[in-house]
């Protein structure tokens, strides 16, 4: 399953080893974000040192496995979608992630959900793709 991977699992994901860590290394998922997300995430390692039980050391070598695990496509890959991304995503800030799950014809891992009020894209939540994997 091609996945698009938003910036509040990554979140999760970092501030807590859970049930989003366990899923982000699920063989069946295939894992892909826009570039600019690891960058933006990084800007709030202080907030989610504060936040997290991780030491410093485990977060960044945790992160570096996540750069790894996950695959950035820059803007420049995704432009000829962007037209058509805005026109359906929810809220501006999202447009990146509809612009890729529409180049790739994949869906959107988050836990936003104001993104599933459109019906282009398919969007799973954590808890969706529990259940998908029977893993409640």
């Amino acid at each position: 399953m091609d996945l698009i991977v938003d910036a509040n699992i990554l979140f999760a994901a970092l501030i807590r080893n859970n049930k989003t860590s366990d899923l982000l290394f699920r063989e069946e998922l295939h894992l892909f974000t826009p570039e600019y997300i690891f960058s933006e995430v990084s800007k709030y390692n202080s907030l989610i040192l504060k936040r997290t039980n991780r030491t410093k050391q485990d977060l960044k070598k945790f992160w570096n496995i996540l750069e790894k695990q996950i695959q950035a496509f820059p803007l420049s890959e995704m432009k000829a979608r962007i037209k058509e991304a805005t026109k359906i995503s929810p809220d501006p800030k999202d447009i990146q992630y509809f612009a890729l799950a529409l180049h790739l014809n994949a869906s959107i891992w988050s836990n936003d959900k104001a993104l599933k009020t459109q019906s282009k894209v398919k969007i799973f939540s954590t808890e969706d793709l529990l259940r998908h994997f029977d893993l409640l």
